[in-house]
């Protein structure tokens, strides 16, 4: 499979990364999870039995006219417990390398299919300038894009970080949601080499 570069070449790209047919049940499981494992999942409340106080009975159980009440700090009480408390959670889920690897292939390979997937040489700006991406990503037809790059290239990272609807990010950060989010992908031959060979193991 055959793509064409920015600058006339063409790149070869491996049918087995390249070529996969969509899973949406895969795509869905690794899109989830990696959404999952950034929730932060530390909210807390106290039931009735963990707040403070309470232990005394308010009033005697006849003759005051008023409902019986056994403590201060049932959920009907301003300083009670949350009926339903909140705890801390763990949301993280466990995806197998293999399924995770392959769920990044089929969407690059979605990507291929629905022409969001473009290659570029190396982005090589003299100076952390937005001026000159926002230029070079107009050359290419680009608004809406995530960069992937191989290597250190702090004047990309730092001239894309005021544009609203560009992210930049080395080939190992790449996550399925950051592929998904954006209209399209742009890699650097570079990049692509890497990440090649990193998903052929």
């Amino acid at each position: 499979m055959k793509l064409k570069v920015n600058g006339g070449s063409t790149a070869e790209l491996s049918e087995a990364i390249f070529g996969c047919e969509y899973n949406e049940g895969l795509v869905h499981q690794i899109v989830t999870a990696h959404m999952n494992a950034g929730r932060q999942g530390s909210k807390a409340q106290k039931t009735r039995a963990e707040v403070r106080g309470g232990g005394a009975k308010p009033w005697k159980q006849k003759g005051s006219g008023r409902a019986r009440a056994g403590t201060t700090r049932g959920p009907l009480w301003r300083g009670g417990g949350v009926t339903f408390a909140a705890v801390t959670r763990d949301f993280s889920q466990k995806v197998n390398k293999k399924a995770y690897r392959k769920g990044i292939k089929i969407i690059l390979s979605e990507l291929v299919r629905q022409d969001r997937f473009v290659l570029t040489n190396a982005i090589d700006l003299p100076a952390p300038k937005t001026k000159e991406l926002v230029s070079y990503l107009k050359g290419l037809d680009l608004s809406n894009v995530l960069i992937v790059f191989a290597g250190d290239n702090d004047n990309l990272y730092m001239s894309a970080r005021n544009l609203p609807n560009v992210a930049v990010c080395d080939y190992t950060q790449v996550d399925p949601v950051s592929l998904l989010s954006f209209e399209k992908v742009l890699f650097t031959v570079d990049a692509l080499k890497k990440i090649e060979e990193n998903l052929a193991k």
